[in-house]
């Protein structure tokens, strides 16, 4: 199966709103995909939660305000607001959903491979013989 992005109406039901605006959420959704294509490229069917995740945060919180007063009006934002990304564990998700990541061993040893020396054996060097620290085998 290819994967299909998600529609405006998934992601209003995913932030449990009644009434959406289509084409914002539809541009969201699309920027959502395209920014989750930059990580792992075709999209796994599954990543349709991470698409959603991306485009609902941008959806109800476009300002990225982190921090608000209602007293006399404070609001904090962080520098660079607005706009969507990703994560660190969507990025996380997305290559574990498409089969990357994790510990795997590669054995570089031919299939032909066997015990025996590759180098001829000398008799005349190694144990066998006297050794003299700073000469060697003599």
């Amino acid at each position: 199966m290819t994967f299909s992005p998600p529609t405006a109406e998934d992601l209003g039901l995913y932030l449990g709103l009644d009434e959406i605006d289509g084409p914002r959420a539809d541009l969201l959704l699309t920027q959502a995909v395209a920014l989750c294509q930059s990580v792992v490229k075709p999209l796994p069917d599954e990543a349709t939660a991470v698409v959603l995740s991306v485009a609902g945060r941008a959806y109800v919180n476009p300002q990225q305000v982190s921090y608000e007063t209602i007293g006399p009006m404070s609001v904090q934002r962080p520098s660079g607001s607005g706009g969507l990304y990703l994560t660190k564990a969507d990025k996380t998700v997305l290559k574990s959903l498409a089969g990357r990541g994790g510990a795997f061993t590669i054995d570089p040893t031919p299939a032909t491979a066997d015990a025996s020396p590759t180098w001829p054996v000398d008799d005349t060097y190694g144990p066998g013989l006297e050794y003299e620290p700073g000469w060697g085998w003599v």
